[in-house]
């Protein structure tokens, strides 16, 4: 059960990845934070990202380090 399992999720992440490569996240545009955050959560929207999801950061804080 545990096998099936992991193989479901594996497939389904994999399903999200292929989704953010089709929306063209990986092709070396601005890399920021709202960036990685919409690839985080298409990946890990997975397969819904074909039922109309279509997930998106608009903006984030980083802290910045102390000096």
């Amino acid at each position: 059960m545990r096998g099936i399992l992991g193989v479901i999720v594996l497939v389904w992440l994999l399903i999200g990845v292929f989704a953010a490569y089709q929306r063209d996240y990986f092709s070396g545009g601005e890399a920021n934070c709202a960036t990685a955050g919409s690839i985080a959560l298409t990946v890990l929207a997975g397969p819904l990202n074909y039922a109309g999801v279509n997930p998106e950061v608009a903006e984030c804080n980083v802290p910045q380090p102390s000096q």
